[in-house]
């Protein structure tokens, strides 16, 4: 069969697929393609091996005739299905590729690779993941402003802001320095003056928060936020203290120098612009005696105007660029800090629950052991078999206390985290617990000892505080290490919730070790439950 514009395509296979319906002229038994050899540029064409149709009166069925094995390189493998009653049955062959297009090749069914299980599919939930970025989001859009922007179309738009910036921040500059004087002068006399002054801290903050701002979005560089000093506590002290603070804050000042600098530098944009347009406006003269100097002049003034705008940008690198270097090192201090003061009460609350086990536990055990033992003694002679039987009782009661010491000692360290790490300790520790525990972790390799042991404790007192205090029934314990180099665990029980952190308790003690350990805790217990309780520990340091 071939197909022309002019004409449809009929097919021969279309009065046995019409056999079945009601009305429909009886078709022959058996309908065969012939062979199509020139198939039409625009036609898509479908090859068929021997199809039956039903014949009238008879029940429908659908016969295949007998197909060589296909070849894998060039035809797909099939699978037989069923086919529904009445429909016939093709088997396809391979199609032909339009002009100009190779051919394409079919992969059997045998050497097909079974699709790929994501991983999360494979293992259950995964631990929490820092938030990837969009991939439709432009490379552009995450550099820095200054990596977009060309050295032309900054240094216009910093000539634009210092001339703008120059009489405006002239007279705001000013009007500060007068009202400063004026506060100082009518405190001295009035003390009213006391209300100007704390205006003029607010004032100074405000422009050193624009400043910061601008030339953060100018520039592109990283400029420290200008904060304004927290309150402590609540009450008109701390709001005075906060307010001395803020007013001898050398970062904020910064950012006003380098404000009262660009307000000068505009001033001197200003004034060269000037001579630029006298240039610009001699070369329309004629007389050369006016058009040479004047053309000198617009390049100089020019000149002088772009060297003002790169002078502006490296004094204000040099000024508000230390400031990064300066909020780094106080970071670094400030959680270096933290950690020593972590790591110290985390060792004053072991200690007290070290004594604290020792005085209510092993202590009166050995002291009865002791009593006992000297019963047992006293009746040696007179009553052997009391006696046998006191130091039998002894002897039970010295086993149970050093079973005591040995979770005591379990309790200061587990000596199986540093002989088969961390896996097989919570297994361990879930084997002993009196409440039923899912545990789910999946670590691929050995950790450092100081974030294993935060871990492993602060998953133990979790299940501690399950057993004794919410009443749990049951304990779910995660624990994976995420793609940002952090160890984290996570620890729920269906309890009462309402757990709250007390000085010197068990969650103080996570709380302290965790830090110390350069980790982060978050701990969710509302009344009526569940808790919820989760440990973040870099995996090394």
């Amino acid at each position: 069969m071939t197909e022309t514009p002019d004409q449809q395509p009929t097919l021969p296979f279309a009065a046995g697929a019409l056999a079945g319906l009601p009305g429909a002229t009886p078709a022959q038994p058996t309908a065969v393609l012939p062979e199509i050899t020139q198939p039409h540029a625009h036609t898509s064409v479908l090859s068929t091996e021997q199809v039956t149709a039903p014949l009238p009166g008879s029940a429908p069925t659908t016969t295949l005739a007998p197909m060589a094995a296909p070849d894998p390189t060039t035809a797909p493998a099939t699978a037989s299905m069923p086919a529904p009653a009445g429909q016939p049955v093709f088997a396809p062959a391979q199609m032909s590729a339009p002009a100009g297009r190779p051919a394409p090749t079919a992969v059997p069914y045998a050497q097909q690779q079974p699709p790929q299980v994501p991983q999360a599919a494979q293992h259950g939930p995964q631990a929490p993941q820092r938030p990837a970025q969009h991939p439709t989001v432009p490379q552009a859009a995450k550099q820095p402003r200054e990596a977009r922007q060309g050295p032309p179309f900054r240094i216009a738009l910093t000539i634009l802001q210092l001339a703008a910036i120059g009489p405006v921040g002239s007279m705001l500059v000013t009007t500060l320095f007068g009202s400063f004087g004026l506060g100082i002068g009518l405190s001295l006399l009035l003390g009213v003056g006391l209300l100007l002054l704390v205006a003029l801290v607010y004032a100074v903050f405000g422009v050193a928060w624009f400043e910061s701002q601008r030339i953060s979005g100018l520039y592109g560089i990283a400029v420290p936020t200008i904060v304004w000093q927290p309150q402590t506590e609540p009450g008109f002290k701390a709001w005075f203290k906060a307010l001395c603070q803020q007013a001898i804050n050398g970062r904020m000042w910064r950012s006003v120098a380098n404000f009262v600098i660009a307000s000068l530098m505009g001033m001197g944009v200003l004034w060269l612009a000037q001579g630029f347009v006298h240039g610009l406006i001699s070369m329309f003269n004629t007389t050369s005696s006016v058009l040479q100097p004047g053309i000198v002049g617009m390049l100089l003034c020019g000149g002088a105007i772009v060297g003002l705008a790169l002078l502006h940008r490296i004094v204000s690198v040099a000024i508000l660029g230390s400031a990064v270097a300066e909020e780094q090192l106080e970071t670094q201090v400030r959680v270096t800090s933290q950690q020593r003061e972590g790591a110290v009460r985390a060792a004053d609350v072991e200690r007290t629950r070290i004594e604290r086990d020792l005085h209510d536990g092993v202590q009166p055990r050995l002291v009865s052991v002791a009593m006992t033992l000297g019963l047992a003694q006293q009746k040696i002679e007179t009553d052997p078999a009391g006696a046998k039987e006191l130091v039998a009782e002894a002897h039970t009661s010295t086993k149970a206390a050093i079973t005591e010491l040995r979770q005591l000692a379990r309790g200061i360290y587990a000596s199986v985290l540093d002989d088969r790490g961390l896996d097989a300790a919570l297994s361990a520790l879930a084997a002993r617990s009196h409440i039923p525990v899912q545990l789910d972790v999946r670590l691929a390799d050995r950790y450092e000892r100081t974030a294993e042991a935060a871990i492993y404790f602060a998953i133990a007192e979790s299940l501690t505080n399950a057993a004794k205090h919410s009443r749990a029934s049951e304990c779910r314990v995660m624990v994976r290490e995420r793609s940002d180099g952090m160890l984290w665990a996570r620890v729920e029980d269906n309890g009462i919730g309402n757990a709250r952190v007390v000085a010197g308790g068990g969650l103080d003690g996570i709380m302290n070790r965790v830090l110390a350990a350069g980790g982060t805790t978050r701990l969710d217990s509302p009344q009526g439950g569940p808790t919820t309780l989760e440990v973040s520990v870099p995996c090394a340091f």
